[in-house]
This record gives structure tokens, C-alpha cells and sequence, in this order.
């Protein structure tokens, strides 16, 4: 099992990711730097809250982490940074859950 992590959207400028970039975790804790395309460490602030439960199968809807107009089965967090005030770039991504 791993987490694969995709960058959804990104508002404003992002210096470290673009649209399709993965971060993929690995039993879903272990980075897999093959797989990974980039990897922010403002961004894993948003991810590591999550990505133990996700790992143990609970249920994006279960966090209120689900998209809300379709189930796709995976969850959707945003990186810290407020583009607006910062001139930089908010990044969102989607977690999902994926047997190997």
C-alpha cells in the first residue's frame, strides 16, 4: 500500500511544485524518492497530519477531507501558504490511498 499525494491546483506562484508533481509515501509513512517528483517541506506540514489514518484505510469523508461533489475516494488538503499575502503560491493536493 502507499499514499500517493498529487498537486491538484496551485493559486498564485508555486517555486516547488506544478500541476501533476507526486509525492508518494511508501507503506504510507516511508518517502519514495524514485516515484516522488518534488517535495516542499511547507507542504508536509499540511500532509503528515493525515497521512497515518489515510494509511490505515479511514475514509476521507470521515475527516471532512472529501471532495465535495464527487467520491473519488481521496482526500484534498492545501500547503500553508497564503499566496494572497505572500506573493507566493497556494498548492492543492489530493491523497490517495493505493494498493501496490
Amino acid at each position: 500500500m502507499k499514499l500517493v499525494v498529487r498537486v491538484e491546483k496551485i493559486e498564485g506562484h508555486c517555486p516547488a511544485y506544478k500541476v501533476g508533481d507526486r509525492i508518494v509515501l511508501d507503506a504510507g509513512y516511508r518517502l519514495n524518492l524514485e516515484e516522488t517528483t518534488s517535495g516542499c517541506m511547507h507542504s508536509f506540514a499540511s500532509i503528515i497530519p493525515y497521512h497515518v489514518a489515510l494509511a490505515k484505510g479511514v475514509r476521507p469523508e470521515q475527516m471532512g477531507l472529501a471532495h465535495r461533489s464527487r467520491d473519488d475516494g481521496r482526500a484534498y488538503v492545501q500547503c500553508l501558504d497564503p499566496c494572497e499575502m505572500t506573493g507566493g503560491g497556494t498548492v492543492t493536493f489530493s491523497i490517495e490511498r493505493v494498493e501496490d
